[in-house]
């Protein structure tokens, strides 16, 4: 049995529906991938590669044993755990840098290259991101009332208040790793990790926010 996802159709010219089927009981890196292509179906992102009629590549974590399989068909795109057939591609990545490639790919290049290229696709804008996962999330259990997200840009401080009671969390960081947390491009955690995230509020929100985060990134 698959879950069957079918993003909307794009906007941009020639853009067309596909198919991003992914397994009941999904390991989180499936989940992962199946979001991730989602978003770039939505976008209208590598098309070319997402439309392929056929083709098998696997992607393996770079510092855990994960990996996973994509298979290109002609009714669309299926991801499975582990590698259980022969791929055509392999390439190893970072799981927590928007799939960087962290080796050179193995087999065909240009497969890989494209399924790289599909696994990168742009992330909104940070206003709208935040408001994505505040619309996703902030009817979960112990989710604040208000999530206040501060951020600087090109007009100096700039600040967006989602919700309205006086149980609040504040999420400030740049507006790219803003952007990617609340897609789902990037892990909480691991921004939080590398300095680049301020939050306050308290420790069993951030245990809220935690799951919420998760809840988006692998499209639970």
């Amino acid at each position: 049995m698959t879950e069957t996802m079918t993003a909307a159709a794009p906007t941009s010219a020639g853009a067309a529906d596909v198919d991003v089927r992914i397994e009941d009981d999904a390991t989180p890196l499936v989940r992962l991938l199946g979001r991730t292509l989602r978003d770039a179906v939505r976008a209208g992102h590598a098309l070319e590669t997402l439309t392929r009629s056929s083709g098998a590549v696997a992607v393996r974590s770079h510092d855990t044993p994960q990996a996973a399989t994509i298979r290109f068909g002609e009714t669309g795109v299926d991801i499975s755990d582990g590698v259980l057939v022969e791929p055509d591609a392999v390439v190893t990545v970072d799981l927590h840098a928007r799939f960087a490639s962290t080796t050179e790919p193995d087999g065909d290049a240009d497969l890989a290259a494209g399924v790289l290229h599909a696994l990168t696709p742009p992330v909104p804008w940070w206003r709208e991101a935040a408001q994505r996962f505040w619309d996703l999330t902030r009817t979960l259990p112990g989710m604040p009332e208000t999530l206040v997200v501060v951020t600087e840009g090109p007009e100096g401080v700039e600040q967006l208040v989602l919700g309205e009671g006086p149980s609040q969390y504040l999420v400030a960081s740049d507006p790219d790793s803003l952007a990617g947390i609340f897609s789902g491009a990037d892990d909480l955690f691991a921004v939080l990790s590398s300095g680049a995230l301020g939050l306050q509020g308290t420790l069993s929100q951030l245990s809220v926010m935690t799951g919420a985060s998760w809840k988006v990134r692998f499209d639970a």
